[in-house]
């Protein structure tokens, strides 16, 4: 007697876009924009401004998700040519191109929307954010450098927090400075991220640095942007007159690039993930955390 197979349960389109844009990846850019803006309240009368924080959040998150959309669908062709892409949503059917290009553009408009409650200036340049986040995904097709325009577009986040509560483009250089430094950080991140493709991008035609330049060459170019990220954020730091609960965070920092690219090499990329994982998560959250108690401390000792 023959038995009913029961369908397997496949997720909702919701659900499937979500992993699609990995949205649980947010977390790694936000404690830098959460830096940069409340470190803008300090400089700013001292108040913690929870409505701009949570705006700031939104923003970044749809930012976020909209350019992981629109990189993924943009990619598409290029992901099902790499066997490492190759089970991606898209590439495999499950998730449309067009529930993504739907989800991009609620993305956008969330962003754009937090944007325009933040204050004038935000809406403004809103659409300025948008365009390394579009061009990114076209880098690999015309430039060896993909990696500066990724840079760029991370950049935005410090810059735009540090907007959003002041309003102002007035006394902001310390958010650039900020910025540049966390561009630094993801791109030079990116070059190590590349080199695992890069034998199957030059095959196919994708540009990058490894690619075109070789592993050895890719990774000494990491080091030296995460070197330069590292001497912006002692910048940033004395700056902006952090204490020593900063210097801590920052010599914890200093152990997690070490470690980032003491168990990478051009031979042996196995440990690539645990490097994006554990060594950059644990960057932008020590010196958040270190960063916050220090305001807290200097806030309380304020007569």
């Amino acid at each position: 007697m023959a038995t009913a197979v029961e369908p397997v349960a496949r997720p909702g389109r919701v659900k499937s876009f979500l992993k699609l844009v990995a949205i649980e990846h947010s977390v790694f850019a936000l404690p830098f924009a959460y830096l940069s803006a409340l470190t803008a309240m300090q400089v700013h009368g001292g108040r913690v401004r929870w409505l701009d924080l949570l705006l700031i959040t939104v923003a970044m998150v749809g930012a976020r998700t909209f350019a992981m959309a629109a990189n993924r669908i943009l990619d598409r062709r290029i992901d099902a040519r790499n066997p490492r892409t190759a089970a991606r949503e898209l590439v495999t059917g499950a998730v449309s191109v067009r529930t993504a290009w739907t989800g991009a553009a609620v993305a956008l408009v969330v962003f754009l929307g937090a944007a325009a409650l933040l204050n004038p200036l935000c809406l403004m340049l809103a659409p300025l954010a948008v365009v390394p986040l579009v061009v990114y995904p076209y880098g690999k097709r015309f430039t060896n450098w993909p990696h500066a325009i990724l840079a760029v577009a991370q950049a935005v986040g410090p810059v735009g927090a540090w907007l959003g509560v002041t309003g102002t483009l007035d006394g902001s250089w310390p958010a650039w400075l900020l910025g540049v430094a966390v561009g630094l950080w993801i791109g030079g991140f990116d070059l190590i991220y590349a080199c695992q493709d890069a034998e199957v991008d030059r095959r196919i035609g994708v540009h990058s640095v490894p690619a075109r330049y070789g592993l050895p060459f890719a990774l000494h170019a990491s080091t030296v942007a995460h070197v330069v990220t590292f001497a912006l954020f002692i910048w940033f730091g004395a700056l902006v007159g952090f204490g020593w609960l900063w210097w801590i965070g920052l010599g914890l920092t200093a152990l997690a690039f070490g470690y980032q690219h003491l168990v990478i090499s051009p031979t042996d990329l196995s440990k690539v993930n645990r490097a994006f994982f554990t060594a950059n998560g644990f960057v932008g959250i020590a010196l958040f955390v270190f960063a916050l108690l220090d305001l807290v401390v200097r806030l309380s000792l304020r007569p």
